[in-house]
């Protein structure tokens, strides 16, 4: 799962999809997506408090998790449903956008990642936005004898 034409990498996307179904904008907050892992997160609240009814949430108040587990299972299947899209989007959401070049790459001033396309640093041989190992900038100390 190398890095794909246009320095996009499949191991990004796969790894903000799942941490996206862990919690909804985690995955999100993983590539940097600070106002979308927000937006995903607030979205997912809300939906929760509109759609679970009020005899769940006083079930975990006054019973905790156990309580939570056998009143959860009264859900409306259409409560159910809208938590369900919410959470599906989401990790859809953060796999498309971990498959899009970031937006900071590309620039025509110096190198950059081929995994990621941030902008790098020649001194070091490797990204540290991503940390992905840059073979031609070890190469080119080794040839100098800078590393050994």
């Amino acid at each position: 799962m190398g890095p794909r034409p246009g320095g996009v990498s499949r191991t990004r996307a796969l790894l903000a999809a799942a941490l996206a179904t862990i919690y909804p904008g985690l995955g999100h907050v993983y590539l940097r997506a600070w106002l979308r892992a927000l937006a995903w997160f607030v979205l997912s609240l809300v939906t929760a408090a509109l759609v679970v009814p009020p005899s769940v949430v006083s079930a975990y108040q006054s019973g905790g998790f156990s309580a939570l587990i056998q009143a959860s299972r009264t859900i409306p299947t259409e409560a159910f449903l809208a938590i369900l899209a919410v959470r599906v989007m989401n990790v859809f959401d953060a796999a498309w956008l971990g498959l899009r070049p970031h937006p900071s790459g590309g620039s025509a001033e110096g190198p950059t990642c081929p995994n990621c396309g941030r902008p790098i640093d020649d001194d070091l041989d490797f990204c540290h936005w991503c940390t992905t190992r840059l073979e031609a900038n070890a190469d080119e100390r080794r040839a100098e004898g800078g590393l050994h």
